[in-house]
């Protein structure tokens, strides 16, 4: 999973079970956690997702989950405006 996540693209499948390319715009760890900035290619002006990996990142065992706890999401979400407004200052 890492690994894709590295090279740029994941495919997610939604609970109807048809799957959705996403460009990975930014992969931040945190607090002992991973957590993917997702764009999607079918629909790039939408909001990106942000989602946690879950499981081992290392033994290519992880999945990416929605982040349900309020307090997280703010957390995670204000790093990537700091990460991603810093990434622009810089291009």
């Amino acid at each position: 999973m890492m690994d894709l996540l590295l090279q740029g693209h994941v495919t997610l499948t939604d609970d109807e079970g048809r799957d959705e390319d996403y460009e990975v715009l930014r992969v931040l760890e945190m607090e002992d956690r991973h957590y993917v900035l997702l764009m999607s290619l079918l629909e790039p002006e939408e909001e990106p997702l942000i989602l946690r990996v879950e499981g081992s990142v290392e033994d290519d065992d992880a999945s990416l989950c929605g982040i349900e706890d309020d307090e997280e999401w703010e957390r995670v979400a204000e790093a990537f405006d700091t990460l991603m407004v810093e990434w622009d200052d810089l291009s």
